[in-house]
């Protein structure tokens, strides 16, 4: 019989989950603390451990950590209704299995024991033991709750301790370079070099010099001997931005340098090593260019050994609350101003927005509402104009009423209140207006 230890405070939560689990055939202990779960680890040896992250005597990550510490084979899923990424991150890259949000979901709950039990089955069967070294790190400048970015954590935490090349793809201002400084600085080799290189916006030639260095006299101008990117980053982390911009002559000596891990500077004959791990991005289709005949195919697998696929704002809207409380902080702190109050309705609407430009785009339009507030809160009519454009359009089809009754408001916003003026722009008498706004409750 599969055994689970339950390791949470709150007695409730340990009665319910002993309830469910004991039904399905599985034999269940809890623990109310640390110290006391960690004691009943040994103890019994369980198959699987349910581990809260905010005990009384100690925090939960510090328990996973003991447990793999003191290489208790049992496979751990972390429990807490605190969600955050730094959570997420550390616990995959102490060896959590898996990541459950308070309140369970008991049809997720369910599907991850049953996995984890399949994972531990196929883990015994081949013999396989992989041990890391776990390392501190600290990463705040990521932020959602979404399940689709939680999976994007998961994915930084497992690839962090490698030196595993990796592919970030997905729309401009998603935060690809954002997830590739997470990847580096949660790495062993946080203290080598981060170097970034914008492929789209270096002209090929100087591209191939920029990223491997020359001698003197390789080209025109070329005065003296330089270091590359792929030099310079020593063992450290190279973001190649746009990587879907590189030209097919580039792109083979790209994949040599993969391949190999040498090159020679631009008109040299010396071979220099490089242990320099390679993170890509773009917001491009790769698979198209592949297609098309524009990108290698080869190099495409030797770039996405792991790929990492970044959601659109709109596909995560569940975390526009959270960004705006962090990106208001981060501007505050920039501008030395002090507006961090959102109205709800401002919250709805910066909610309903579609963001084509994603974060970079709703960073900005709050940057432009802090600078022209008067007081603390952020309003309406301080977001870049075409903010109530779009959200005119940004929702599911509705009625020509409701679409005039927006817009009638847009246009009483834009001209501060003035009926008159409103009037013209509407092309309707100001009777008709007056009624307008009582019919639909406008407030000026």
């Amino acid at each position: 019989m599969k055994s689970i230890l339950i390791i949470d405070d709150d007695a409730l939560i340990r009665k319910t989950l002993a309830s469910h689990l004991g039904k399905q055939g599985y034999e269940v202990q809890s623990a109310e603390d640390g110290e006391s779960g960690l004691t009943r680890a040994a103890g019994m040896g369980p198959d699987l451990i349910l581990l809260d992250i905010r005990l009384p005597d100690r925090d939960g990550l510090d328990v996973l950590r003991r447990l793999k510490e003191d290489e208790n084979p049992a496979t751990v899923v972390i429990m807490t209704a605190f969600d955050d990424m730094k959570t997420t991150v550390e616990a995959v890259k102490l060896g959590a299995f898996e990541y459950l949000v308070k309140p369970l979901d008991y049809v997720a709950l369910d599907l991850t024991v049953e996995k984890a039990f399949q994972v531990k089955a196929l883990e015994e069967r081949v013999s396989y033991l992989v041990q890391e070294k776990q390392k501190e790190y600290t990463i705040d400048n990521l932020i959602g709750r979404s399940s689709r970015m939680r999976e994007v954590f998961k994915l930084i935490g497992s690839v962090a301790g490698t030196r595993t090349n990796v592919l970030i793809q997905g729309e401009s201002g998603t935060g690809k370079e954002l997830v590739a400084k997470a990847i580096h600085y949660n790495s062993p080799f946080r203290d080598e070099p981060f170097i970034v290189i914008n492929c789209s916006a270096i002209q090929d030639t100087l591209l191939e010099s920029e990223l491997f260095g020359h001698v003197k006299g390789a080209f025109t101008d070329a005065h003296c001997e330089t270091k590359g990117k792929f030099e310079i980053a020593g063992k450290g982390t190279l973001f190649l931005d746009e990587i879907g911009d590189v030209s097919p002559n580039l792109q083979s000596k790209l994949l040599r340098v993969i391949e190999s891990r040498d090159f020679m500077k631009v008109g040299g004959e010396k071979v220099l090593k490089t242990e320099a791990r390679i993170i890509a991005a773009t917001n491009q289709s790769l698979r198209a260019f592949i297609e098309a005949g524009k990108f290698r195919e080869d190099l495409y697998y030797r770039l996405k050994v792991v790929e990492i696929n970044l959601p659109s704002l709109r596909e995560r809207k569940e975390d526009i609350p959270d960004l705006v409380a962090y990106l208001l902080e981060k501007i505050n702190r920039e501008l030395r101003k002090n507006v961090r109050k959102v109205p709800p309705d401002v919250m709805k609407m910066l909610t309903d927005l579609p963001w084509k430009g994603n974060v970079r785009e709703l960073e900005n339009a709050l940057t432009r509402a802090v600078i022209l507030a008067k007081g603390d809160i952020v309003l309406k009519e301080n977001l870049p104009v075409d903010i109530e454009d779009k959200k005119l359009f940004a929702r599911t089809l509705t009625s020509l009423e409701e679409v005039e009754k927006e817009y009638i408001h847009y246009v009483l916003v834009s001209v501060k209140g003035s009926k008159t003026r409103a009037s013209q722009i509407l092309q309707i008498s100001r009777p008709t207006l007056d009624k307008k706004i009582k019919d639909y409750g406008l407030e000026i």
